[in-house]
């Protein structure tokens, strides 16, 4: 199943990024874009969910300095369009691998691409991550720890629901009981020509 494919990536993302624990880090994808593309892909974008997730943490300490906050500001903004970049990369190869697949006259949409709904499941896998070291912290009480078994216990949950919606979409998908239909995403705070903010800075 595809999900499997993607929670074993995201997995592996996520375990060598926290082998040095950096922001900074090198990035090295191991799989080939030409001969592993969808593998390639799932490594990358999870790659850069990771890397967020610990600027987020960063950007919170209550004591940053602020210049050092704004640079990091931009990061995140950096790192959201990578995101967005590379869900609509994603959702490309399903729509090149479905391209001859003609729905059937009653086929519906969904209301999310199949990228959009992976996007959540590799969020969903940082989340599990973390609160299972949560749930194992030595350092913290009884009471901690349990509370954030309960909650990685609905998260694990959560994956299941999610991987088993996404494999039976793309079944569908490929069955022609849905079809795809990809809108953009047409950001506009990046755009000179769309920000009000950054036009008028235009010389």
């Amino acid at each position: 199943m595809f999900s499997d494919k993607a929670n074993k990536i995201f997995q592996e993302v996520i375990e060598k990024y926290h082998i040095i624990n950096t922001v900074g880090q090198e990035f090295v994808n191991p799989y080939d874009e030409k001969r592993n593309l969808i593998e390639h892909l799932l490594f990358r974008k999870c790659w850069i969910d990771t890397v967020q997730w610990h600027y987020e943490d960063i950007i919170r300490d209550p004591n940053i300095d602020p210049v050092a906050a704004l640079k990091l500001k931009r990061q995140i903004d950096a790192s959201n369009q990578d995101r967005t970049d590379m869900v609509e990369y994603i959702d490309s190869y399903f729509l090149d691998k479905y391209k001859d697949v003609q729905p059937k006259e009653d086929a519906s949409i969904n209301s999310e691409s199949p990228a959009w709904a992976i996007d959540r499941l590799s969020i969903l896998a940082l989340k599990i991550y973390h609160m299972d070291e949560e749930a194992n912290r030595e350092d913290a009480s009884k009471e901690h720890r349990q509370a954030c078994q309960n909650k990685l216990n609905v998260l694990l949950e959560q994956r299941v629901d999610l991987s088993t919606a996404i494999d039976q979409l793309l079944k569908d998908i490929e069955n022609g009981d849905k079809y795809m239909k990809v809108y953009k995403q047409m950001k506009m705070y990046n755009d000179e020509e769309l920000n009000p903010v950054l036009r008028g800075t235009k010389k």
